[in-house]
């Protein structure tokens, strides 16, 4: 059983499956594996990271200024473009040869639940064989069971409006419409589901977050209405609002935005430290 991982795999390492050192440094420049988690409640810790390859949406923001923002990582979104599949045995020995002093492994994409199945096996695997923390970054569409009780946190981000792909975004870059865009207004918010990761994490001693993308402050009343409003079982520690910003350009833009509407709503700030320490650098 093999899983479908984008181009950095898992990242950042030093040593191959096989435990060879690799010709090149990984693109934190450091000569140790391993990064920090860049964003939400776990901000800062050591972390060794897994990409899935593959979305069920298509984001492209709107920056408020006749300009838009492709997903920051659509080497993943798109799924077979440099994508590779891999067995969980090569990547559990990755892990194994890279794992050193750290304690925390985030599994990310894409959207890592449309690999469910695989994923907990993949999961109760690295249980089996390593003391670590597992956090899931989703976009909180998909809901399993089977995987979520092999994770201890879940990072779920909710999509906004203000990501549709319309046919004006779409001819900006260029990109031809599918039945992926056009379904992605559609499956953006998927409630039910959320509301699942929520009960889940509070009916098993779980952690969640709601991550929150903005680029206005008129954010805030979609956040509120649209999702909030309709779900129970958070608090205000869970909700973390992030700036748009897969540049340091762009963070220095919505970075102001997304401070006021935390501090105003007794929300949490997030970070995107990766920006901060890397520039636009992936595999980081």
């Amino acid at each position: 059983m093999k899983l479908l991982l984008s181009e950095e795999g898992v990242f950042p390492v030093t040593r191959n499956d096989k435990g060879e050192l690799l010709k090149n440094l990984p693109n934190t420049g450091m000569s140790v594996s391993g990064t920090v988690q860049g964003e939400g409640r776990l901000t800062g810790t050591p972390s060794l990271f897994i990409r899935l390859a593959g979305c069920n949406l298509r984001c492209i923001w709107n920056k408020g200024n006749g300009e838009y923002s492709i997903c920051d990582t659509p080497h993943s979104v798109f799924g077979k473009v440099n994508s590779k599949p891999f067995s969980v045995d090569s990547i559990i020995s990755v892990i194994r040869n890279n794992i050193g002093n750290i304690r925390h492994i985030v599994i990310t994409g894409g959207e890592p639940v449309l690999q469910a199945k695989q994923l907990t096996l993949l999961c109760r695997r690295i249980k089996e064989n390593f003391d670590v923390h597992l956090t899931l970054e989703t976009n909180g569409t998909i809901f399993d069971d089977d995987l979520s009780g092999f994770i201890d946190l879940f990072s779920i981000s909710p999509k906004l409006s203000a990501t549709n792909p319309d046919r004006e975004k779409l001819r900006k870059f260029g990109l031809t419409e599918t039945d992926v865009h056009r379904n992605h207004n559609s499956r953006r918010i998927n409630l039910s589901s959320l509301q699942s990761y929520i009960d889940f994490a509070g009916m098993n001693g779980k952690s969640f977050q709601l991550k929150f993308v903005v680029t206005e402050l008129q954010d805030v009343d979609e956040i509120r209405t649209d999702i909030l409003n309709k779900l129970t079982g958070w608090t205000r520690d869970d909700i973390f609002i992030m700036p748009l910003g897969a540049t340091k350009e762009e963070l220095r833009q919505f970075t102001p935005v997304a401070l006021e509407m935390a501090i105003a709503n007794g929300w949490r700030f997030s970070p995107r430290m990766h920006i901060d320490l890397f520039n636009e650098n992936t595999g980081v």
